[in-house]
């Protein structure tokens, strides 16, 4: 937490001190064209020359942002950039894709692993966020393009263990098919029965407590 403290409050001198009073309006105008989805704003201001991969203070790029908030105006206005960063990650380790998975965006998952996104990560993956998502097409995607089965989040979780508890149950399925073992345990020993039945999904819990591995 202190290293993203200290990220955050370098990337705020940048802005507040090291941009010119012409870049510092244009840092505003920026953020506000991605929040208000105003694809002609963005569009104008890349064509003036401003870096579509520019972060906030709180060191999201614009990409992250409209396909987090819904802006599909934007993020194809974004997407028309030969320089855009389609993996640049956030200080939490998320990017564009893992964004894409957890809004259930297939079209975009699928934009961006052609362009070249990794469909894996060490610690939090695009799987765990596709698995805690609603979206099992995008589970599916990222399996075929080479995402591990069994990726371990920093506290141990799986994307078997998300699923249960947030995601479809068809992602479930669609997982334990695959081969996901059902009995591995994070580091709270906690199983994917436990993190169904934490949500009340008892039904799912007796079927992860009966499966095979």
């Amino acid at each position: 937490m202190k290293l993203i403290s200290i990220f955050r409050y370098v990337v705020y001198l940048v802005v507040a001190f090291g941009l010119s009073s012409a870049n510092a309006g244009a840092y505003e105008d920026w953020f506000s064209a991605i929040e208000t989805d105003n694809a002609a704003a963005v569009t104008r201001l890349m064509q003036a020359g401003f870096d579509p991969n520019t972060r906030n203070p709180q060191g999201q790029v614009g990409l992250y942002l409209a396909l987090q908030t819904g802006g599909p105006k934007v993020a194809d206005a974004l997407w028309a950039h030969p320089a855009l960063d389609v993996d640049a990650a956030n200080v939490q380790g998320e990017t564009p894709l893992m964004m894409a998975a957890l809004k259930g965006r297939l079209a975009w998952a699928q934009r961006l692993l052609d362009r070249g996104a990794k469909p894996d990560r060490e610690g939090w993956s695009p799987l765990h966020y596709a698995a805690t998502g609603p979206e099992p097409k995008i589970v599916e995607l990222l399996l075929a393009r080479g995402a591990a089965l069994e990726a371990r989040s920093p506290n141990g979780s799986t994307p078997l263990m998300m699923a249960a508890r947030y995601g479809s149950e068809t992602s479930v399925e669609l997982l334990l098919a695959r081969g996901a073992h059902a009995r591995l345990r994070n580091d709270q020993g906690l199983d994917a029965a436990a993190f169904a039945r934490a949500e009340g999904r008892d039904k799912l819990a007796t079927r992860l407590a009966g499966a095979g591995r």
